[in-house]
């Protein structure tokens, strides 16, 4: 009779680290099918490809795709640093793709002296004049300029555009070229970019000692 429990003892436990180890392969390949029909996903889909730059606001994940697996997907980060993402990672997650993009957005501020306030219509109708007659700048996006708000030493005006080319470097050098030349209206029409300033005023019953 005990040597009978004995055994009944040893096969329960036989019985359960199986069950166990069941369930851990389960787990594992609950995982591994995952990545795989993200990676089907992905093939499918095709929201990247080799040599895309995506983004995601959900994770830190921002780089170049090197290679798509199935299991995961590679991605070189700016610093030069590999990124190994799982691929059930992309079927859960908001993903943009830069490479994608159409246009580049240009959205600045200038700040104009409150001084200059009478002048601020005629800047905003040149710099209008001067994006409309940029070859760099699609005039068939939307072109806004307009004065948007008051700041706290300034008058903020709205510059808002989109350019041709995607390329970074060259978006980099059209827009500074329409911020000299924005800053180029500005001064020909006799006013002056703003900087913070603060106005103290004293009442006159304030009277301050020389220094000796």
């Amino acid at each position: 009779l005990g040597e009978a429990r004995i055994e009944r003892r040893i096969r329960v436990q036989r019985d359960r680290g199986h069950r166990q180890f069941l369930v851990a392969i389960g787990f594992a390949a609950r995982d591994v099918m995952a990545n795989i029909f993200g990676g089907m996903t992905v093939y499918l889909n095709r929201p990247f490809s080799v040599g895309d730059w995506i983004r995601s606001p959900d994770r830190d994940i921002e780089g170049v795709v090197e290679a798509i697996g199935w299991r995961a997907t590679t991605v070189r980060r700016f610093n030069m640093r590999p990124l190994y993402v799982p691929n059930a990672v992309f079927s859960n997650v908001a993903l943009e793709n830069p490479s994608r993009m159409t246009h580049r957005l240009i959205n600045e501020k200038i700040a104009v002296r409150y001084e200059d306030a009478a002048r601020v219509p005629d800047i905003v109708a040149a710099i209008r004049e001067m994006l409309d007659a940029d070859d760099a700048i699609d005039s068939q996006q939307v072109i806004l300029t307009y004065l948007d708000s008051f700041g706290a030493s300034s008058l903020n005006l709205l510059i808002y555009c989109h350019t041709v080319t995607t390329d970074w470097a060259e978006y980099l050098a059209i827009k500074q070229s329409v911020l000299q030349r924005v800053q180029d209206i500005v001064r020909d029409h006799d006013a002056a970019i703003a900087y913070p300033t603060t106005t103290m005023h004293v009442p006159d019953a304030v009277h301050f000692a020389r220094a000796e």
